[in-house]
C-alpha cells in the first residue's frame, strides 16, 4: 500500500470538494478546477503536504491568493480522512497536517507485506527491455562496463518492483569490423608463436588475452591450424576466442550479481537475413539513397540537423549502424517490447538521435526508444588517480575491481549518483569497515536491527503482532523513521519514472542515519513490555525495508558484521 498516494488522494479530494463548495456558493466563479499540484515542504513546520491551488487560481479569478486560500480552507470538510489541520502560509500556500495514525499504519502494511513493501503497480506489465554492457566480446570488460553493468541490473529490479515485465539483455558485437581485426590480431599472434618475424599492426587488438586465447587453442588442438589457408585459421581461432571471452563476460557478470536473459548475438541478425530485410524496409519508405557506390541511410529527411549515414559500404558490407537499426527493429517488431532502454557510454551522445531518426523511419515512434547515457567513473586511492591494476599493472578491468572492492561496494557506489553524473570512487574509503563507508553503513544498519532481534530472541522474547500499541511510538527519533518508512513505494515511483536508481541509495543512507539516532536514543528491551514489542516491530519493520531494497541493488544484506 502507498500510504504517501492515499495522503495525496485525500488531498485532492478534500480540496476539490472545497473549491466546488465555493462554486456553488458564489464565492468563485469557475468553468473548470485546474489540477492540484501536492508537494511535501521542505520545513517540517509546513505540515506534511502543501498545495499552491491558490495562486493557480489568481489569474482566473482576479483575487488575491491568500484570500482564495482561506476561502478554499474555510470550506474543507476533513471528515474521514488522516488530516488533523490545515492552515494557509506565506503569500498562499495550503499547508495539510496529517495525524500520526496516519504514520503508524505504516507498520502494519511493512509488516502484512513483508519482501513485498515497497513495490508499486505503475508498469502494468508493459514489456520493457534493458539492454547494457554489451561489451565488444574481443577483449575484457573495462570500467565504463563495471559502471553499465551496475546501472543497467539495478534499474532493470527497480523495473520490476515497479510493475513492468523487464527483459535483461546483452547484444554481443560477434559480427563486422571488429570481428575481421579480432581474427587478424588472433593470426598474427599464432604466426608469432610459431616462429615467424611478423609485426601487429597498430591497428589490431594489442591485448596480452589474444595471446593467451591462442595458446589455449594450441593446447587444446595442437597444430591442426598449420596447413590451413589465412581465412580458414582465422575462422577457428575467432569461433575459438570469442566462445572463451564470452564465457569469461558471463562469469565476470555473474561474480557482479549479474544474470541475463537474453544473450543475443549480432551474427544471427545477418544468418536471419534481418539486416537486409531492414535495408529494404528503409528503401520501401523512401528513405536511402545511393551516392559513390554506397547505400546511405537519409537522416536528414527525418531531422535536418541530422547527418545521413551510411548503411551498405560501396564493397557491399552493411556498416554496424545498419545492424544495429536491424537489431532495434528487432526489439520492436518481432519481439514487441513496449519500451527499450538502452545504457550507453556518452561518447555515444551522437548516435542517439540517428538511431531515434531511423526507428521513426520504420513506423517505429521513436519515444519508445530510451537511450541512458553515462559519464565516467575516477579511481582514486588517497588523492592520486588510479588507472593501473595492481594484480596486473595495466588498466582496471570489472574483475580488478571486484577483487579490489567487491560486488557489493561497486554496485551500490555506482548508484550513488545519476548516470549523467561523471562519478569518484574512492578505492581506500569503500574497502574500510567503518561508518564513513557508505556501503558499511547501510549494512550496518541492516546488521544492528538483525542483532536487535536476534538478541532478544535468544531471550525468548518474539514479535508478538497483538502486543504492539502503535501509539506508543511518541519520540522524534521514532516518529521520523515511521515518516521514512512510509515513503519507500512512493520513492518506487518517482526513481522508475525517472529511471533513477540513485533515489533508492539515497534513501538508504536516509533511512539508516535514521535508523542508528533511533538505536542510540530508544532502547527496545524495557520495562515496558508493551513499548518493548512495539520498538521490536518497528526495528522489524527497518530491517524488512533495508533488506528489501539492499536486494533490489544486489547488495548482500548482511546478518552480522
Amino acid at each position: 500500500m502507498n500510504l504517501v498516494k492515499l495522503a495525496k488522494q485525500q488531498i485532492q479530494d478534500v480540496v476539490q470538494n472545497a473549491i466546488k463548495n465555493c462554486i456553488d456558493k458564489g464565492v468563485f466563479e469557475l468553468d473548470s478546477i485546474p489540477g492540484i499540484m501536492i508537494e511535501k515542504p521542505k520545513e517540517k513546520s509546513h505540515g506534511d503536504f502543501a498545495t499552491n491551488i491558490a495562486m493557480e487560481l489568481t489569474r482566473k479569478l482576479k483575487k488575491n491568493p491568500r484570500e482564495i486560500a482561506n476561502g478554499i480552507v474555510s470550506a474543507i470538510d476533513l471528515s474521514n480522512t488522516f488530516i488533523e489541520k490545515v492552515e494557509v502560509a506565506g503569500p498562499g500556500f495550503i499547508n495539510f497536517f496529517f495525524r500520526k495514525d496516519w504514520l503508524y499504519k505504516v507498520v502494519d502494511v511493512i509488516l502484512t507485506e513483508g519482501d513485498d513493501y515497497g513495490k508499486v503497480n505503475i508498469g502494468n506489465g508493459k514489456k520493457v527491455m534493458v539492454e547494457f554492457v554489451s561489451a565488444n566480446p574481443t577483449g575484457p570488460m573495462h570500467m565504463g562496463n563495471a559502471r553499465g553493468g551496475a546501472l543497467g541490473d539495478c534499474l532493470a529490479n527497480l523495473l520490476k518492483w515497479a510493475g513492468y515485465n523487464v527483459t535483461k539483455e546483452f547484444y554481443v558485437n560477434d559480427a563486422g569490423n571488429q570481428i575481421e581485426k579480432f581474427g587478424q590480431s588472433l593470426e598474427i599472434r599464432y604466426r608469432q608463436l610459431k616462429g615467424e618475424n611478423i609485426d601487429l599492426p597498430e591497428d589490431c587488438y594489442h591485448g596480452e588475452d589474444i595471446i593467451e586465447r591462442v595458446k589455449e587453442y594450441l593446447d587444446e588442438h595442437g597444430d591442426d591450424l598449420e596447413n590451413l589457408s589465412s581465412d580458414e585459421r582465422r575462422k577457428k581461432l575467432v569461433d575459438f576466442a570469442l566462445k572463451r571471452n564470452i564465457l569469461l563476460m558471463k562469469e565476470h557478470l555473474r561474480k557482479y550479481g549479474i544474470e541475463y536473459d537474453v544473450w543475443f548475438h549480432e551474427s544471427s541478425l545477418y544468418e536471419s537475413g534481418e539486416v537486409f530485410e531492414t535495408i529494404e524496409d528503409l528503401k520501401s519508405r523512401g528513405y536511402t539513397y545511393e551516392k559513390d557506390g554506397a547505400l546511405w541511410f537519409a537522416a536528414s529527411k527525418i531531422d535536418e540537423s541530422l547527418k545521413d549515414e551510411v548503411l551498405i559500404r560501396a564493397n557491399g558490407i552493411p556498416t554496424y549502424f545498419a545492424a544495429d537499426i536491424a537489431y532495434h527493429r528487432n526489439k520492436f517488431e518481432k519481439r514487441g517490447f513496449d519500451i527499450v532502454i538502452d545504457i550507453w557510454g556518452a561518447d555515444h551522445h551522437g548516435h542517439v538521435a540517428r538511431m531515434k531518426a531511423a526507428m521513426k523511419a520504420l513506423g517505429i515512434d521513436p519515444e519508445k526508444l530510451i537511450v541512458i547515457l553515462m559519464q565516467l567513473v575516477r579511481l582514486v586511492r588517497g588523492k592520486e588517480v588510479v588507472r593501473m591494476s595492481k594484480r596486473t599493472g595495466k588498466a582496471i578491468t570489472l574483475i580488478d575491481l571486484i577483487d579490489e572492492i567487491g560486488k557489493d561496494a561497486a554496485r551500490f557506489m555506482f548508484n550513488t549518483k545519476s548516470a549523467d553524473t561523471h562519478i569518484e570512487i574512492d578505492l581506500d574509503l569503500v574497502t574500510q569497515q567503518t561508518l564513513d563507508n557508505p556501503v558499511f553503513y547501510v549494512q550496518y544498519a541492516h546488521a544492528r536491527t538483525c542483532g536487535i532481534i536476534r538478541a532478544l530472541s535468544e531471550e525468548g522474547i518474539v514479535l508478538d503482532k497483538s502486543r504492539i500499541k502503535v501509539e506508543l511510538l511518541q519520540q522524534e527519533e521514532e516518529l521520523e523513521l515511521l515518516r521514512k518508512l512510509l515513503e519507500l513505494p512512493e520513492e518506487i515511483e518517482i526513481a522508475a519514472r525517472n529511471l533513477d536508481v540513485s533515489r533508492v541509495t539515497k534513501y538508504l543512507l536516509d533511512l539508516a542515519s535514521m535508523f542508528h539516532a533511533f538505536y542510540n536514543a530508544c532502547r527496545v528491551k524495557n520495562e515496558n513490555e508493551e513499548l518493548m514489542f512495539t520498538r521490536l516491530s518497528l526495528v522489524e519493520c527497518v530491517r524488512i525495508v533495508i533488506n528489501n531494497m539492499l536486494r533490489l541493488l544486489g547488495v548482500e544484506a548482511p546478518e552480522k558484521m
